[in-house]
């Protein structure tokens, strides 16, 4: 299932599931029409990935991204495609994207929509989740243009001083995880 680094494993064509504001599915879209203008609110992922260390694992989103192109974000965010699962749509992308396998602990749901310019919108009903690997991470370049790891207080630091630099979900989602979850949060933000 994993992906080689040069492989293209997203299209604007695949079909996302779409969903009311309680989750429950209302039929589907391909993933372009879901972006276009202010977006229609489909099911989508994000997760939190950290090292033995507890440093989070930090992607740049590559540069043919029609939405936030060279943006950095957290470890993986993507959708479940029409008749996935999250769990098999989390554990598809990470194999896709990053190349790795973690156990997932699902954390809260919410919704959020966002513009970026003229080229469209998330509208998402976003599933956060928090993980840990050893695994080496072997990144898609098709994906992804850059990782790196960084500590938590030095990720909180960077959204305090570049907001800019970040999606506007993985904005939302660290500032509520540390609000909200902090608990959860510090299981993986602690080493081994």
């Amino acid at each position: 299932m994993t992906a080689k680094p040069s492989d293209i494993v997203s299209s604007e064509s695949e079909e996302l599931i779409l969903v009311d504001h309680q989750d429950n599915e209302t039929g589907t879209l391909s993933k372009a029409r879901c972006h276009d203008g202010d977006g229609v609110l489909h099911r989508a992922f994000s997760l939190f990935i950290f090292n033995d260390r507890g440093e989070l694992l930090l992607q740049q989103r590559n540069s043919s991204k029609r939405l936030w192109p060279l943006y950095w974000s957290n470890s993986c965010c993507s959708h479940p495609r029409k008749g996935e699962s999250i769990v098999q749509a989390t554990a598809r992308r990470l194999a896709q994207e990053l190349g790795i396998v973690a156990e997932l602990e699902f954390v809260y749901k919410f919704t959020y929509q966002a513009r970026f310019g003229a080229e469209g919108s998330e509208n998402e009903l976003c599933s956060v989740f928090l993980g840990r690997t050893t695994q080496p991470v072997r990144a898609n370049w098709h994906e992804i243009a850059d990782v790196r790891y960084l500590a938590a207080d030095e990720v909180s630091g960077e959204l305090s001083d570049a907001p800019e630099r970040y999606t506007p979900w993985f904005r939302m989602e660290w500032q509520r995880l540390n609000d909200d979850f902090g608990d959860a949060l510090g299981r993986y933000t602690s080493p081994l």
